[in-house]
């Protein structure tokens, strides 16, 4: 990692502006941002906010929705997290909390202002920015996203073919909560997987 890169994960590790500058409501627990920049991955997994083991681990996708994203790009454990091969930068950095019904709440809205566009900045080597929910793809994809999400990763041809920086494809959440969404959209795994495990394969020689 860089000596920039370095100093400025550093500085977002010990962020709280969630608790002590937080839009709306303050974080509910201690924060413990969980990111994994680097100077040299192509690949960026641009992911929504950690959950509640990844929040206990502090390493993200430790749970079954990083065995579904794992499944879905076709790598292993040990090339997912190897540091020089893939970035994984969320939209929030903290576990967020959960609603009523016990379900994760939104990524938090202070993390993405203060962090991300620098962050970006101090890796210019990515060249596919995988997107994974909503609140990634407003950023990453911005006007291309359309109303739903499903609308917009069945869009994936046209977002690709449209890209000026580096390459971004749509995913939804690998979540356990959007296993009906798979079944509903065949097309996700008989089109889109086929062709972001090439471009992975691709990147990773």
């Amino acid at each position: 990692m860089s000596e920039a890169l370095e100093r400025l994960t550093a500085r977002v590790r010990a962020c709280r502006i969630c608790v002590e500058a937080p839009l709306g409501r303050p974080l509910p627990h201690e924060p413990r941002p969980v990111l994994r920049p680097s100077s040299t991955a192509r690949i960026l997994l641009a992911s929504q906010a950690p959950g509640t083991k990844v929040h206990l681990s502090g390493m993200p996708f430790t749970d079954a929705s990083g065995d579904r994203l794992r499944s879905w790009l076709g790598v292993s454990s040990a090339e997912f997290y190897d540091i020089e091969k893939f970035a994984i930068v969320p939209m929030g950095f903290c576990f967020p909390g959960q609603d009523a019904k016990g379900a994760d709440l939104p990524p938090r809205r202070e993390c993405a202002p203060a962090w991300r566009a620098e962050l970006m900045a101090l890796m210019p080597q990515i060249d596919l920015v995988l997107t994974i929910g909503i609140y990634a793809q407003s950023w990453h994809i911005g006007p291309a996203r359309r109303a739903s999400l499903t609308e917009t990763v069945s869009n994936w041809r046209a977002i690709w073919e449209a890209t000026t920086g580096p390459k971004v494809l749509p995913l939804p959440h690998p979540s356990w909560r959007n296993t009906g969404w798979l079944k509903k959209n065949p097309w996700f795994e008989m089109d889109l997987l086929p062709f972001l495990r090439s471009e992975i394969r691709y990147r990773l020689g």
